[in-house]
């Protein structure tokens, strides 16, 4: 998958071990949006191919620094060509600083469906049983 770097300092992406399913992003910049949410900055822009999705997690250390990630998961589609980003939301009073891996993207397939209109959908035996319907 071709990607350009956007700023000097851009690290490129990779996988931290031969499992990974996803590839750290390092922050080369930090905003300070307000009291609240700190934007991520990785200088790094890609082609992701037609029929795929880029999805922007948070690294599993970010609770150590007490972040979420605003939106839950950030989707960079096939046809934007800009620099990404992410922007977190502070639960405490830490956040990352410049040079750090904050967020990882995965590729996986996509696909545009068609919808249909039915009056009715297929049975099953979970039906309309939804939060925590299967146990706690």
């Amino acid at each position: 998958m071709k990607f350009k770097k956007t700023h000097k300092n851009a690290v490129t992406p990779f996988y931290a071990t031969k499992g990974s399913a996803a590839m750290d992003l390092t922050a080369i910049e930090v905003e300070m949006i307000d009291k609240n949410y700190v934007k991520y900055n990785f200088g790094l822009a890609f082609e992701i191919p037609q029929n795929k999705v880029g999805l922007i997690f948070p690294r599993s250390s970010c609770y150590k620094q007490r972040q979420l990630l605003s939106n839950c998961v950030g989707v960079i589609d096939s046809d934007y060509r800009g620099s990404i980003s992410a922007v977190m939301k502070g639960t405490g009073n830490k956040a990352y600083i410049e040079n750090e891996r904050v967020a990882q993207i995965l590729f996986i397939d996509s696909k545009q469906e068609e919808l249909e209109e039915v009056k009715e959908l297929s049975q099953t035996n979970r039906g309309e049983n939804g939060y925590g319907s299967t146990g706690k």
